[in-house]
């Protein structure tokens, strides 16, 4: 199987690709953070979330067979607010499912 979790590389999305990694599934992931280490080595691969250019986001997500999606708001911020979040939710499931 061949997974993209949002945020692999932060708390909830960490946890889930380490198990995926050990069952022996392929793993990428979107994030901001490009520059974060990387906790998996070459093993995960890291993807913008290039929510400006939904065709590179839609070219990310090609031929992955399931969309695990961490990304949220825990609190309102002034780039981040829980609209914002939705509708960045909305851009990731619609561009898995074209």
């Amino acid at each position: 199987m061949r997974a993209v979790i949002t945020g692999a590389f932060g708390y909830s999305g960490r946890y889930i690709a380490r198990r995926l990694l050990d069952a022996g599934h392929a793993v990428i992931t979107l994030t901001n953070s490009l520059k974060r280490d990387n906790p998996f080595g070459g093993q995960v691969q890291a993807f913008p979330f290039n929510f400006d250019q939904p065709e590179r986001l839609r070219e990310s997500l090609r031929e992955m067979d399931v969309l695990i999606n961490t990304y949220f708001v825990r609190f309102e911020h002034r780039l981040f607010t829980h609209s914002v979040s939705v509708w960045r939710t909305t851009l990731i499931q619609g561009a898995y499912l074209s």
